[in-house]
């Protein structure tokens, strides 16, 4: 088991700085700094000067790979690549524009995303799956099929849609709780209930129709025919052998989940005032703070690989036919 883990992290670094070699040649060959400067300070009655202050600043200034100037090893060193992209392997991510340290950031703002990606993963992984199952035992009746017409129709809503209308109905109308902001402590709870249950029925129809899918195409395998031969109740195939047997195809798909329980949601933190990593991502893409968006670019691929990993190590938990070889 711990060489087969070496080994796939092993796997993992070059992809790792591959990722890394494209992101730093899309923010400083295709968008040079003086791009990015022009861009942060406008375009109309921009000086040379305003320029460059504002690449000495950020450290924008130096040469991209090498430093023919500086003296030894500092050739290499004293560059953009090593200070802004190989630091980054350190988990040194560099200053913000407004002067914070970004690693502190993302340490702070990771819990309140935490607190909102968790309860939805599990709670929506619990929700999917188990409506997924009840669709699957009342296959060609009415309960199936009213079951994915009101998935087709949940996948065809937008998801700010539910963020909008569970504000309007639970927030200002009914006065349950607040429409958006954070607190500390325990206090934030009032301020996740809304978040999590948006979460859970905006992703409800697209994952529970998948996982109906997937369950169906168990259904027609060897194996079950084989139990309901023996005389097992439909109810007990169902969730003792088809579920187990499904989950190789469910975990391959939860995968792409993982990145988002670090990172956050996007939309959701937005619209609802969460101060996490996905509202730090978005403000840093409306300020144009490129050094917070290139520490979020790596920190996504880094915890998309760190997910790749265990998955293929919780495939031998569910499935004993896997060998890890």
């Amino acid at each position: 088991m711990l060489n087969y883990i070496i080994r796939r992290i092993l796997y993992a670094v070059p992809i790792l700085i591959g990722v890394n070699l494209i992101t730093f040649a899309l923010f400083f060959v295709v968008n040079t700094p003086d791009d990015m400067a022009r861009m942060h300070l406008g375009t109309k009655h921009v000086t040379d000067e305003a320029i460059l202050k504002w690449k000495q600043d950020r450290g924008y200034d130096k040469p991209l790979l090498y430093n023919p100037v500086a003296q030894g090893g500092q050739k290499l060193t004293d560059t953009i690549f090593f200070e802004k992209s190989l630091a980054m392997f350190a988990f040194d991510f560099g200053r913000a524009d407004d002067g914070r340290d970004i690693a502190h950031e993302v340490k702070a703002r990771m819990w309140p995303s935490l607190a909102i990606a968790l309860p939805v993963f599990f709670l929506g992984l619990l929700t999917y799956i188990t409506f997924a199952l009840v669709m699957v035992f009342f296959r060609a009746t009415y309960v199936d099929f009213w079951g994915v017409v009101i998935c087709v129709a949940m996948m065809s809503i937008s998801s700010l849609f539910y963020i909008i209308g569970g504000q309007f109905l639970i927030s200002k109308l009914w006065h349950l709780v607040p429409v958006s902001g954070y607190g500390s402590g325990l206090d934030a709870g009032r301020f996740l209930v809304l978040p999590i249950i948006v979460g859970v029925i905006s992703s409800a129809g697209a994952n529970t129709r998948w996982y109906r899918t997937i369950f169906l195409e168990e259904m027609d395998k060897e194996y079950v025919r084989t139990a309901r031969a023996k005389g097992l109740p439909e109810s007990l195939v169902l969730f003792r052998h088809v579920l187990k047997n499904a989950m190789i195809p469910i975990l391959t798909g939860v995968v792409v989940v993982i990145p988002l329980l670090f990172l956050g949601g996007l939309i959701i933190e937005s619209f609802f005032g969460i101060p996490g990593l996905g509202s730090y991502t978005i403000d840093a893409i409306h300020s144009q703070d490129f050094a917070v968006v290139r520490a979020m670019v790596f920190l996504g691929s880094l915890l998309y690989i760190v997910g790749l990993v265990m998955t293929d190590i919780s495939y031998t938990l569910v499935d004993p036919r896997v060998r890890l070889e």
